[in-house]
């Protein structure tokens, strides 16, 4: 997800500066009464969202004659890779989904066009949602994407390990001295209570969260600088690694195999996105529960990220099928209550707020951390600097380098990599 960005950079936006769409009036409030047009809507939901999705863009169709939407599906690196591409070539989709750290870089590209005139029509505010998720949808004054969804990381645990372990079950640890002491007491019952991975997935998700507990950071204020070699990083991925040398965690944890331990009873505590709700759902007999990220380093702090709703530039701009795409975009947005069963929360605060949404408690409970998410600045090419904060924290976690070492080498090489970003997208 993170460094979905640097796939970007090779799209020719041409002379235009970005957001030189023309934009028709209305935002899609007011619906599409012209003739009937076919959207295409590319997407990377090849999860369990994505029947939901299409369950969604079913009913749209279904409740517009006049506007049939074609969803295509493919997988994210595959996606992040074609639409520039496509943009360029004239073949690009109408609507497409896009994660937070990719917009500054699509918008820069001028592979994405402004939805300024989307948010009027919505009334969309500043106050209607977590005040990051707000900002994150914006770049250069401009407003590119219009948030549908935050995705979390939060804390899931195996209730009849921790009972097994005499933990009680119902009190999962959440501070640094009962976490510490849960994951020894599991290990004094002979299991390897949490499951470190080298991996961004979860690995990365959870080392920036810890950074952040800290109170350290990734990036300084406006993303020219990486900072998280400074102490606070070195703390957090320390404490990743200490976890291993006190024989909490294996010592080579492959790819998602700290989610399947949960499932299967050999790991008590798995910190996991908030897709991994439906995950669990669906194995047999399997006693869970999931409650915000544990607070380690003192300061409250998660991981997440955003699907966001963008408008590709189109080469020879339709005014029919521009409009119908507000539509489409409108719509969709109005629908945060379905979509949250997928899987996410809400964007919209009125939605997070609503009894219904409170009668899912999975979702709910990971909504509760929403005031402290953090997402990257929005600075094109930001993603690209992600490489080399994952490859610190897979040689610390592997311990073929020290944490403190690993950092400030990765941040060497990840602020040339910004500074020669600055001058690729004259920021």
């Amino acid at each position: 997800m993170l460094g979905a960005g640097t796939l970007l950079g090779g799209c020719g936006g041409g002379s235009n500066a970005p957001g030189s769409q023309p934009e028709p009036g209305g935002g899609g409030a007011t619906g599409y009464e012209g003739p009937s047009v076919e959207l295409a809507f590319w997407n990377g939901f090849t999860g369990g969202d994505g029947p939901v999705m299409q369950d969604l863009v079913d009913t749209f169709n279904s409740e517009h004659p006049n506007i049939t939407v074609k969803m295509t599906v493919m997988e994210w690196a595959d996606y992040y890779n074609k639409v520039p591409t496509a943009v360029s070539s004239g073949n690009g989709p109408d609507v497409g989904i896009m994660h937070v750290d990719s917009l500054p870089t699509s918008a820069a590209r001028n592979v994405i066009v402004p939805l300024d005139d989307v948010a009027a029509a919505l009334e969309l505010k500043a106050a209607d949602f977590a005040d990051v998720v707000w900002k994150a949808g914006e770049y250069d004054g401009q407003r590119f994407g219009i948030p549908l969804d935050m995705h979390p990381l939060g804390f899931f645990y195996n209730k009849t390990v921790m009972a097994s372990a005499g933990l009680d079950p119902e009190n999962p640890p959440m501070d640094r001295d009962s976490y510490e002491s849960a994951l020894e007491q599991l290990k004094s019952a002979g299991v390897k209570g949490h499951w470190m991975s080298p991996h961004p997935f979860t690995g990365s998700q959870t080392l920036q969260s810890l950074i952040w507990q800290f109170g350290g950071g990734l990036f300084n204020d406006d993303g020219t600088e990486v900072v998280w070699h400074e102490d606070p990083g070195v703390e957090a991925l320390t404490w990743m690694v200490d976890a291993i040398k006190a024989g909490y965690s294996p010592t080579d944890v492959g790819q998602d195999a700290d989610a399947i331990a949960l499932q299967n009873g050999k790991a008590a505590f798995n910190w996991n996105g908030i897709w991994n709700i439906n995950t669990l759902k669906e194995v047999p007999d399997l006693d869970w529960g999931v409650a915000p990220l544990p607070n380690i380093g003192g300061q409250k702090a998660a991981w997440a990220g955003s699907h966001n709703f963008v408008l590709a530039k189109q080469r020879t701009p339709d005014e029919n099928r521009l409009k119908a795409s507000r539509v489409f975009i409108n719509w969709i947005s109005q629908q945060s209550l379905a979509w949250a069963k997928g899987g996410q929360v809400p964007a919209r605060t009125s939605v997070r707020e609503s009894p219904e949404f409170q009668k899912l408690p999975e979702q709910s409970a990971l909504a509760e951390q929403v005031d402290y998410l953090r997402f990257p600045p929005s600075v094109p090419g930001i993603g690209d600097a992600f490489a080399d904060f994952d490859q610190a924290l897979n040689e610390a976690v592997l311990m073929t380098k020290e944490p403190a070492a690993a950092l400030s080498e990765a941040a060497d090489r990840a602020n040339k990599k910004l500074e020669e970003n600055r001058k690729k997208y004259g920021g």
